[in-house]
């Protein structure tokens, strides 16, 4: 079994020092643990676009049901959690070989650049991804000022 290695273009490499490339010739040999790889929770990326009107946010949250998926507003800052269910289909006399599909809580938090109406915002989820609609609040008190 061969095991990958990134290669980073970025890590000072000296090409001097001659135990830096004997110890890179057996670190694959190895056996290594398979959790070591692995993050303890996936990550939720979010795209986050703005036009005149509104903050339009994506999420990717794939294998969640729409109930579980909870987003909250304060102020100019958006939470979005999800909770993964892990299924139980177990056949009898079956057993799990390997898994590396993540059940629990994920949570993802940030903030937006500007105040937006939360009363009229909307949200949509299909196959995997929650589409959020922010639209911007009037803003009667801004004005411009002339540099004299």
């Amino acid at each position: 079994m061969t095991t990958m290695t990134r290669w980073n273009p970025f890590k000072a490499s000296t090409p001097l020092d001659p135990l830096i490339r004997f110890d890179d010739m057996f670190r694959g040999l190895t056996s290594r643990p398979m959790w070591r790889d692995l993050d303890p929770t996936p990550d939720m990326r979010i795209d986050v676009m703005e036009d005149d009107k509104a903050f339009h946010i994506k999420a990717d949250v794939p294998g969640v049901a729409k109930d579980d998926i909870e987003v909250s507003v304060d102020g100019n800052q958006v939470t979005i959690s999800a909770e993964i269910k892990h299924e139980s289909n177990k056949k009898e006399g079956g057993e799990s070989i390997y898994t590396e599909r993540y059940c629990g809580k994920v949570y993802r938090s940030f903030t937006l650049p500007g105040d937006f109406d939360s009363a009229k915002a909307d949200a949509h989820y299909d196959n995997g991804v929650l589409a959020l609609s922010l639209p911007k609040k009037a803003n009667g008190s801004s004005r411009k000022i002339r540099v004299s």
